[in-house]
Protein backbone atom coordinates (compact mmCIF):
# COMPACT_ATOMS: atom_id res chain seq x y z
CA UNK A 1 0.00 0.00 0.00
CA UNK A 2 1.62 3.31 -0.95
CA UNK A 3 2.45 5.82 1.91
CA UNK A 4 -0.05 8.44 2.27
CA UNK A 5 1.91 11.41 0.12
CA UNK A 6 2.63 14.39 2.41
CA UNK A 7 -0.29 16.67 0.12
CA UNK A 8 -2.84 14.59 1.09
CA UNK A 9 -2.33 14.85 4.25
CA UNK A 10 -2.46 17.86 4.08
CA UNK A 11 -6.03 17.83 2.28
CA UNK A 12 -6.75 15.53 4.92
CA UNK A 13 -6.11 17.64 7.87
CA UNK A 14 -8.04 20.65 5.93
CA UNK A 15 -11.16 18.77 5.50
CA UNK A 16 -14.15 20.08 7.30
CA UNK A 17 -14.97 17.69 10.27
CA UNK A 18 -18.48 16.16 10.39
CA UNK A 19 -21.21 18.11 13.61
CA UNK A 20 -21.40 15.83 16.41
CA UNK A 21 -25.06 15.44 17.79
CA UNK A 22 -24.67 17.65 20.96
CA UNK A 23 -23.60 20.91 17.92
CA UNK A 24 -27.12 20.88 16.78
CA UNK A 25 -30.02 22.87 18.74
CA UNK A 26 -32.31 21.14 16.84
CA UNK A 27 -34.31 24.75 16.15
CA UNK A 28 -34.95 23.31 12.60
CA UNK A 29 -32.72 26.60 11.61
CA UNK A 30 -31.69 27.32 8.18
CA UNK A 31 -29.17 26.64 7.38
CA UNK A 32 -28.60 24.27 10.38
CA UNK A 33 -25.02 23.52 11.01
CA UNK A 34 -25.49 20.13 8.62
CA UNK A 35 -26.04 22.44 5.93
CA UNK A 36 -23.22 24.41 6.33
CA UNK A 37 -21.34 21.26 6.89
CA UNK A 38 -22.54 19.92 3.59
CA UNK A 39 -21.32 23.01 1.96
CA UNK A 40 -18.04 23.40 3.41
CA UNK A 41 -17.34 19.78 2.08
CA UNK A 42 -18.38 20.45 -1.52
CA UNK A 43 -15.81 23.77 -1.28
CA UNK A 44 -13.63 21.29 -0.05
CA UNK A 45 -13.76 18.87 -2.43
CA UNK A 46 -13.79 21.35 -5.18
CA UNK A 47 -10.46 22.86 -3.99
CA UNK A 48 -8.83 19.21 -3.51
CA UNK A 49 -10.36 18.56 -7.34
CA UNK A 50 -8.48 21.32 -8.47
CA UNK A 51 -5.89 21.07 -5.93
CA UNK A 52 -5.87 24.79 -5.00
CA UNK A 53 -6.10 25.64 -1.61
CA UNK A 54 -6.75 29.43 -2.22
CA UNK A 55 -10.43 28.04 -2.56
CA UNK A 56 -10.70 27.11 0.63
CA UNK A 57 -10.00 30.74 2.23
CA UNK A 58 -13.81 31.86 1.92
CA UNK A 59 -14.10 29.25 4.68
CA UNK A 60 -16.40 30.27 7.33
CA UNK A 61 -14.91 33.39 9.48
CA UNK A 62 -16.43 34.47 12.81
CA UNK A 63 -17.49 37.70 12.00
CA UNK A 64 -16.20 40.76 14.24
CA UNK A 65 -18.70 43.32 12.59
CA UNK A 66 -21.35 42.64 15.23
CA UNK A 67 -24.20 42.18 12.70
CA UNK A 68 -26.34 38.75 13.66
CA UNK A 69 -25.75 36.34 10.58
CA UNK A 70 -27.55 32.83 9.88
CA UNK A 71 -23.93 31.29 8.10
CA UNK A 72 -21.62 33.16 10.47
CA UNK A 73 -21.02 33.30 14.60
CA UNK A 74 -20.87 36.75 15.87
CA UNK A 75 -19.19 37.87 18.70
CA UNK A 76 -21.30 39.91 21.08
CA UNK A 77 -20.30 41.68 24.95
CA UNK A 78 -22.46 40.60 27.75
CA UNK A 79 -23.51 43.86 29.79
CA UNK A 80 -25.82 42.42 32.56
CA UNK A 81 -26.09 39.37 34.45
CA UNK A 82 -29.11 39.26 36.20
CA UNK A 83 -30.43 36.07 38.42
CA UNK A 84 -34.26 35.85 38.17
CA UNK A 85 -35.02 32.58 40.05
CA UNK A 86 -32.70 29.77 41.41
CA UNK A 87 -31.50 28.68 38.11
CA UNK A 88 -33.08 31.44 36.00
CA UNK A 89 -31.03 34.07 34.42
CA UNK A 90 -31.54 37.26 32.48
CA UNK A 91 -28.61 38.19 30.47
CA UNK A 92 -27.84 41.63 28.32
CA UNK A 93 -26.00 41.35 25.00
CA UNK A 94 -24.40 45.09 23.65
CA UNK A 95 -25.42 46.10 20.20
CA UNK A 96 -22.71 48.46 18.50
CA UNK A 97 -24.36 52.03 18.33
CA UNK A 98 -28.03 52.10 18.47
CA UNK A 99 -28.05 48.81 15.99
CA UNK A 100 -31.12 46.37 16.85
CA UNK A 101 -31.44 42.70 15.91
CA UNK A 102 -34.17 43.58 13.65
CA UNK A 103 -35.67 40.60 15.03
CA UNK A 104 -39.32 39.49 13.84
CA UNK A 105 -41.42 37.99 16.15
CA UNK A 106 -41.04 35.02 17.88
CA UNK A 107 -37.36 34.35 15.78
CA UNK A 108 -34.61 32.69 18.18
CA UNK A 109 -30.77 32.64 17.81
CA UNK A 110 -28.22 30.11 18.29
CA UNK A 111 -25.38 30.02 20.98
CA UNK A 112 -22.36 28.38 20.51
CA UNK A 113 -20.43 27.10 23.84
CA UNK A 114 -17.17 25.21 24.25
CA UNK A 115 -17.35 22.75 27.03
CA UNK A 116 -14.62 20.62 28.05
CA UNK A 117 -13.05 20.61 24.19
CA UNK A 118 -16.39 19.87 23.09
CA UNK A 119 -19.01 22.36 20.67
CA UNK A 120 -22.54 22.64 22.25
CA UNK A 121 -25.03 24.83 20.26
CA UNK A 122 -28.29 25.69 21.52
CA UNK A 123 -31.29 27.48 20.63
CA UNK A 124 -32.70 30.85 22.61
CA UNK A 125 -35.61 33.23 21.63
CA UNK A 126 -34.27 37.17 22.81
CA UNK A 127 -37.14 38.42 25.03
CA UNK A 128 -36.43 42.08 24.22
CA UNK A 129 -38.27 43.79 21.75
CA UNK A 130 -37.15 43.15 17.95
CA UNK A 131 -36.39 46.46 17.59
CA UNK A 132 -34.62 47.20 20.91
CA UNK A 133 -31.68 49.89 20.49
CA UNK A 134 -28.31 48.61 21.59
CA UNK A 135 -28.95 45.58 23.05
CA UNK A 136 -30.84 42.66 23.15
CA UNK A 137 -31.65 40.16 25.87
CA UNK A 138 -32.37 36.43 26.77
CA UNK A 139 -34.06 34.29 29.12
CA UNK A 140 -32.22 31.24 30.15
CA UNK A 141 -32.66 28.50 32.30
CA UNK A 142 -29.25 26.38 33.44
CA UNK A 143 -29.74 22.88 34.41
CA UNK A 144 -27.54 20.89 36.74
CA UNK A 145 -26.44 18.69 34.71
CA UNK A 146 -26.35 20.22 31.09
CA UNK A 147 -23.43 20.74 29.22
CA UNK A 148 -24.33 24.72 27.89
CA UNK A 149 -25.36 25.17 31.19
CA UNK A 150 -21.77 24.52 32.44
CA UNK A 151 -20.51 27.22 30.17
CA UNK A 152 -23.37 30.17 30.58
CA UNK A 153 -22.24 29.82 34.14
CA UNK A 154 -19.08 31.12 33.48
CA UNK A 155 -20.34 34.38 31.76
CA UNK A 156 -19.55 37.84 33.27
CA UNK A 157 -20.07 41.13 32.32
CA UNK A 158 -17.64 41.88 29.50
CA UNK A 159 -17.59 38.39 28.31
CA UNK A 160 -17.39 37.94 24.33
CA UNK A 161 -20.22 35.32 23.44
CA UNK A 162 -21.01 33.66 19.96
CA UNK A 163 -24.21 34.13 18.40
CA UNK A 164 -26.24 33.25 14.98
CA UNK A 165 -29.65 33.40 13.62
CA UNK A 166 -31.76 34.70 13.12
CA UNK A 167 -34.60 31.25 12.87
CA UNK A 168 -37.88 30.47 13.22
CA UNK A 169 -40.64 33.06 14.02
CA UNK A 170 -44.38 33.36 13.80
CA UNK A 171 -45.47 35.83 11.22
CA UNK A 172 -47.78 37.64 13.46
CA UNK A 173 -49.97 39.96 12.01
CA UNK A 174 -51.32 42.55 13.73
CA UNK A 175 -55.29 42.21 13.74
CA UNK A 176 -55.63 39.11 11.90
CA UNK A 177 -56.57 36.69 14.80
CA UNK A 178 -58.97 37.60 16.75
CA UNK A 179 -57.79 36.43 20.01
CA UNK A 180 -54.51 34.61 20.80
CA UNK A 181 -53.76 32.31 23.31
CA UNK A 182 -50.60 31.85 24.47
CA UNK A 183 -49.40 28.73 26.45
CA UNK A 184 -45.65 28.98 27.99
CA UNK A 185 -44.27 26.91 30.47
CA UNK A 186 -41.05 27.96 32.25
CA UNK A 187 -38.57 30.34 29.81
CA UNK A 188 -41.23 29.20 26.69
CA UNK A 189 -42.28 32.56 28.12
CA UNK A 190 -39.67 34.19 25.75
CA UNK A 191 -41.23 34.03 22.36
CA UNK A 192 -44.45 35.53 23.73
CA UNK A 193 -43.06 38.27 24.91
CA UNK A 194 -42.05 40.16 22.32
CA UNK A 195 -45.23 39.34 20.44
CA UNK A 196 -47.29 40.79 23.57
CA UNK A 197 -45.12 44.26 23.36
CA UNK A 198 -45.62 44.43 19.67
CA UNK A 199 -49.57 44.72 20.66
CA UNK A 200 -49.70 46.63 23.69
CA UNK A 201 -47.14 49.20 21.24
CA UNK A 202 -49.46 49.41 18.48
CA UNK A 203 -52.75 51.60 19.34
CA UNK A 204 -54.03 50.20 16.63
CA UNK A 205 -53.90 46.40 16.77
CA UNK A 206 -57.16 45.01 19.15
CA UNK A 207 -56.08 41.58 19.06
CA UNK A 208 -57.25 40.12 22.69
CA UNK A 209 -54.31 37.85 24.19
CA UNK A 210 -55.04 35.33 26.65
CA UNK A 211 -51.33 34.11 28.38
CA UNK A 212 -51.07 30.87 30.42
CA UNK A 213 -47.89 30.52 31.94
CA UNK A 214 -46.96 27.59 33.59
CA UNK A 215 -44.33 26.78 36.66
CA UNK A 216 -43.43 25.03 39.50
CA UNK A 217 -44.44 27.72 42.06
CA UNK A 218 -45.12 31.61 42.80
CA UNK A 219 -41.34 31.82 43.14
CA UNK A 220 -40.25 30.70 40.15
CA UNK A 221 -42.69 32.98 37.68
CA UNK A 222 -40.30 35.11 36.09
CA UNK A 223 -40.47 38.85 35.61
CA UNK A 224 -43.47 39.80 37.30
CA UNK A 225 -43.47 43.40 37.05
CA UNK A 226 -43.30 43.03 32.89
CA UNK A 227 -46.36 40.58 33.46
CA UNK A 228 -48.31 42.72 35.45
CA UNK A 229 -47.74 45.36 33.46
CA UNK A 230 -48.92 43.63 30.33
CA UNK A 231 -51.87 42.78 32.09
CA UNK A 232 -53.06 46.08 32.64
CA UNK A 233 -53.68 46.55 29.17
CA UNK A 234 -57.47 46.15 28.49
CA UNK A 235 -56.80 43.40 25.53
CA UNK A 236 -54.76 41.51 27.98
CA UNK A 237 -55.21 38.42 30.41
CA UNK A 238 -52.88 36.79 32.35
CA UNK A 239 -53.26 33.38 34.26
CA UNK A 240 -51.07 31.32 36.17
CA UNK A 241 -50.94 27.68 36.44
CA UNK A 242 -48.60 26.40 39.59
CA UNK A 243 -48.07 22.51 39.64
CA UNK A 244 -46.62 22.73 42.86
CA UNK A 245 -48.40 25.04 44.50
CA UNK A 246 -51.39 22.98 46.82
CA UNK A 247 -53.01 26.03 47.92
CA UNK A 248 -53.54 29.93 46.69
CA UNK A 249 -53.97 31.64 50.28
CA UNK A 250 -50.18 32.50 50.43
CA UNK A 251 -50.50 33.81 47.17
CA UNK A 252 -50.54 38.08 47.21
CA UNK A 253 -54.30 39.23 46.94
CA UNK A 254 -53.36 40.62 42.87
CA UNK A 255 -52.34 37.25 41.80
CA UNK A 256 -55.07 34.73 43.43
CA UNK A 257 -58.40 35.71 41.05
CA UNK A 258 -56.65 34.43 37.87
CA UNK A 259 -53.99 32.01 39.41
CA UNK A 260 -54.59 27.83 39.19
CA UNK A 261 -53.18 25.25 41.47
CA UNK A 262 -52.07 22.00 39.60
CA UNK A 263 -51.15 21.10 36.34
CA UNK A 264 -53.07 22.72 33.11
CA UNK A 265 -54.91 19.32 32.35
CA UNK A 266 -57.95 18.56 29.76
CA UNK A 267 -60.74 20.39 31.76
CA UNK A 268 -58.92 23.52 32.83
CA UNK A 269 -57.95 24.16 29.02
CA UNK A 270 -61.81 24.02 28.45
CA UNK A 271 -62.82 26.37 30.97
CA UNK A 272 -60.02 28.99 29.86
CA UNK A 273 -61.36 28.47 25.90
CA UNK A 274 -64.77 28.73 26.93
CA UNK A 275 -63.33 32.09 28.79
CA UNK A 276 -61.73 33.30 25.44
CA UNK A 277 -63.40 36.25 24.13
CA UNK A 278 -63.36 34.99 20.57
CA UNK A 279 -62.46 31.45 19.21
CA UNK A 280 -58.30 31.38 19.81
CA UNK A 281 -55.60 30.78 17.79
CA UNK A 282 -52.76 29.11 19.88
CA UNK A 283 -48.92 29.63 20.31
CA UNK A 284 -47.72 26.81 22.47
CA UNK A 285 -43.79 26.71 23.62
CA UNK A 286 -42.17 24.49 26.00
CA UNK A 287 -40.30 21.05 26.42
CA UNK A 288 -41.58 18.72 23.95
CA UNK A 289 -43.62 16.81 26.27
CA UNK A 290 -45.45 20.02 27.57
CA UNK A 291 -45.61 20.76 23.52
CA UNK A 292 -47.09 17.33 22.95
CA UNK A 293 -49.58 17.42 26.00
CA UNK A 294 -51.40 20.78 25.16
CA UNK A 295 -51.48 19.81 20.99
CA UNK A 296 -53.92 16.90 22.30
CA UNK A 297 -55.68 19.05 25.13
CA UNK A 298 -56.38 21.89 22.51
CA UNK A 299 -57.59 18.61 20.05
CA UNK A 300 -59.89 17.84 23.03
CA UNK A 301 -60.99 20.99 23.08
CA UNK A 302 -62.44 21.14 19.20
CA UNK A 303 -59.49 23.30 18.45
CA UNK A 304 -57.94 21.96 15.27
CA UNK A 305 -54.42 21.84 14.84
CA UNK A 306 -54.62 24.64 11.64
CA UNK A 307 -55.45 27.17 14.49
CA UNK A 308 -52.17 26.13 16.81
CA UNK A 309 -48.50 27.27 15.95
CA UNK A 310 -45.87 25.50 18.25
CA UNK A 311 -42.24 27.09 18.36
Amino acid sequence: LQAMSGSEQDWLALRPQEPSPSQCCGGGCKPCIYDLYEKELAQWERAKAKQDKSLLTEKREQSNNSVLNPDTFTAFSVSSVEQLTEDTYQYKFELPGNSSLQLSLGQHIVLRGMVNGLEVQRAYTPISPGNAEGYFEVLIKCYEAGLMSQYIKTWKKGDMVFWRGPFGGFPYQPNKHGELLMLASGTGLAPMLPILQSITDDEEDETFVTLVGCFPTFDKIYLKPLLQDLARYWNIRIFYVLSQETSLEKLPQSYQENTYTGRLNEDLMKTIINSCRRRPFVLICGSSAFNEDMTRYLKAAGIEENSCFVF
